[in-house]
């Protein structure tokens, strides 16, 4: 079991556990670089339990030792992406080393990977909750700055097809529009390691107004998911010097199809008169258009 799985199922099974488990599953969660670095002893002490505490959480998971539990945590921290200069300059060093043709395919590799552990991750319960919870809304509010705007764009555009009331937060539109946020409201917030700043304070804020949150992210210990309603879980790890999104795309893409599915009339209604304003300004290229 992955870190990803492991901290899902912690998360999940928290109100279940006594309160000196849920201690120590909360600091767990909170702080799992300190499960890959520090003793038993020390993390005990950090998270103000007893060490036979430790043991037990494992136990409650099906870990035959604490150790064994240890190790999803120990095997993130392996796998945490390096700077973005090492990691391009590891690539100038593939290139150079003629291993283009390679590199080609485990980017490949990695994509599939990415997305089919993201569906799996998130199974399509929660799919289905995040969907119906945005179908619910007054208005949805997308927001993704940097290398996540792409993500945010694309929900967002969709989403216009057959909503007149969705808005684009980030790189194209300001964080200030959410003065207008109010309860009924919805926000989608898609934002990786490390966390835009602005990002984060969008999911607290939409929360203060009495809104609900959708935050795609990378762990459940994410700032994101701290205060969001729902949390889907986005693998994103690949051999690029930049993290991929293509799992996050084909989130927002399936997110788009539940809510069509579900939509009924009105939903096939508004998307057919935007078919018909697209004719209308001759919107696409056809052969011998000038």
């Amino acid at each position: 079991m992955d870190y990803t799985a492991l901290s899902k199922r912690v998360a999940d099974a928290f109100p279940r556990l006594s309160p000196q488990l849920q201690r120590a599953a909360r600091h767990v969660l909170d702080r799992p670089d300190d499960v890959a670095l520090m003793s038993m002893r020390k993390l005990a002490v950090g998270a103000g339990v007893q060490p036979s505490t430790m043991v037990r959480l494992a136990r409650a998971f099906d870990f035959s030792s604490y150790n064994a539990f240890r190790e999803p945590f120990q095997q993130r921290l392996r796998d945490r992406p390096a700077l973005f200069l090492e990691r391009a300059r590891d690539l100038q060093a593939r290139g150079a080393g003629g291993e283009t043709p390679g590199l080609l395919r485990e980017l490949l590799a990695f994509d599939a990977a990415n997305m089919r552990e993201t569906f799996d991750i998130n199974g399509a319960q929660k799919f289905m909750e995040c969907a119906k919870t945005l179908a619910q809304g007054r208005r949805i509010y997308v927001v993704g700055y940097r290398s996540c705007y792409p993500v945010a764009f694309g929900f967002h555009y969709a989403l216009s097809m057959f909503r007149d009331d969705t808005v684009l937060l980030g790189e194209g539109g300001s964080t200030r529009r959410l003065r207008q946020f109010e309860a009924g409201d919805r926000l989608v917030a898609v934002s990786f390691h490390p966390y835009t700043f602005e990002t984060v304070r969008a999911v607290k804020f939409a929360k203060d107004r009495g809104g609900k949150a959708v935050a795609l992210t990378d762990s459940l210990v994410s700032p994101l998911a701290e205060s969001a309603d729902h949390t889907l879980i986005i693998k994103n790890q690949g051999p690029s010097f930049f993290h991929s999104v293509a799992a996050a795309v084909a989130v927002s893409e399936a997110l788009i199809a539940l809510m069509v599915a579900e939509g009924g009339e009105s939903t096939l209604a508004c998307i057919e008169e935007s078919e018909r304003q697209t004719a209308r300004f001759d919107t696409y290229w056809r052969k011998g258009s000038k």
